[in-house]
């Protein structure tokens, strides 16, 4: 909880803070990273930074969290929290971290705002920067107890036992732990985050989808190859490098399974929303769905540019089509087949459950106008479970 003193000074300086946080957070990376150039080179995702993505995730997750603690003292975003703490444990963030980002980014508040950055105003920023470190240390920290790893160390060799290029620009790779032991535990719509030794040397990282029931003895990952171009931002180097050189029989770093976008157990009607390379942890929770017979409603909705585009589309329909009550409805913008519908998504003639709980997986975009469909359809918000990868910058809706 914010105190009272500093609660005032934050509501007081929040707007000069916001419109500054840019600014901010752009000086702050460029120190941080000449002060410590591991931390680019094999932690942080060196095309969103290029592209000035995770500096709007830095800046907007920072300004919601205070924003919370102004407008609501009594409590804390915690949907934001854990989304954000699952992220950091998957890439191995330890809580000595912390204290080196809060050097560097207080250090560039103090040069930007100058002298509006007054002992008493350092003071209350400093606590709502520790009020939410020490939050998301303490998740991260369970988390890691959960799946029995020290923190740092959530990594292991897997070998990958094939490959199926599923579409010209999408691959799977099936993956089994290369040590011989069991797999770790994981839940249906979790991710791994997957670390490759790049051709300059470093150790970039990124979350991949389980793609198959956690239950599998093979987990799978369904890998899209990233265009910059179509993508608003740089080539992807992790994908382009698992595409051209991944092949069975070699090793990957897998991190231990994450993510809080998980199906909840429960016998509620489920509707799985997803577009694009969004479907991979949708068809991992479809799969759990149907290895465990589930008899309650479930509706699959999937939407993509043509059904040649649309990976594992025959999973996708093949998982629907073992449960006792599913249906699946795919729209795709070009070439639809007959029983496909032309075109966005559009829930306005699907009938959804009264008490549907609905995932949902996509671009943020496509998710925004789905959850306005559902709500417009009495869904409730907190019914209403999404995941986004890369920097999140859908935090419009912290309830979501």
């Amino acid at each position: 909880m914010l105190s009272a003193k500093s609660a005032a000074t934050v509501r007081a300086t929040l707007p000069a803070v916001g419109a500054a946080l840019g600014e901010i957070t752009e000086l702050f990376y460029a120190n941080l990273f000449a002060a410590h150039p591991a931390l680019l080179r094999d932690l942080f995702n060196r095309g969103n930074q290029n592209a000035g993505l995770q500096k709007q995730a830095l800046a907007g997750s920072m300004a919601a969290f205070a924003t919370h603690l102004v407008e609501h003292p009594d409590t804390r975003p915690d949907v934001m929290l854990n989304r954000i703490a699952h992220k950091h444990a998957s890439l191995g963030v330890t809580r000595e971290q912390y204290p080196i980002v809060h050097t560097h980014l207080f250090a560039a508040i103090a040069e930007v705002l100058a002298e509006a950055v007054t002992p008493e105003v350092a003071e209350a920023w400093d606590e709502v920067y520790w009020l939410m470190a020490n939050a998301l240390i303490a998740i991260e920290e369970r988390l890691h107890s959960e799946q029995r790893v020290l923190a740092g160390d959530v990594w292991r060799e897997w070998t990958v036992a094939a490959r199926i290029e599923e579409t010209p620009d999408v691959v799977t790779f099936h993956l089994v732990p290369a040590d011989g032991g069991p797999a770790p535990r994981a839940l249906p719509g979790q991710y791994v985050s997957v670390q490759v030794e790049l051709p300059d040397g470093a150790r970039q990282i990124r979350q991949y989808s389980l793609s198959t029931a956690p239950g599998s003895p093979v987990r799978a990952i369904t890998v899209k190859r990233v265009h910059g171009a179509a993508a608003g931002g740089p080539d992807g180097e992790v994908s382009h490098h698992l595409h051209t050189r991944v092949r069975p029989g070699d090793t990957l770093r897998v991190s231990a399974p994450y993510g809080d976008l998980v199906l909840r157990d429960s016998t509620a009607p489920i509707l799985l929303a997803s577009a694009g390379i969004g479907c991979t942890p949708m068809l991992s929770m479809l799969e759990h769905l149907a290895d465990t017979a589930y008899a309650s409603p479930v509706t699959v909705v999937h939407a993509d540019r043509t059904p040649g585009e649309h990976a594992l589309r025959a999973d996708h329909r093949a998982l629907t089509h073992k449960l006792p009550d599913a249906a699946a409805h795919f729209w795709y913008e070009a070439d639809a087949e007959p029983g496909d519908r032309a075109g966005h998504m559009d829930l306005t003639d699907i009938a959804v459950s009264p008490g549907t709980r609905a995932y949902l997986c996509g671009p943020l975009p496509f998710m925004r106008a789905v959850r306005e469909q559902l709500l417009a359809k009495g869904v409730p918000a907190a019914d209403i479970h999404y995941e986004v990868f890369g920097p999140d910058l859908w935090l419009a809706s912290t309830s979501a």
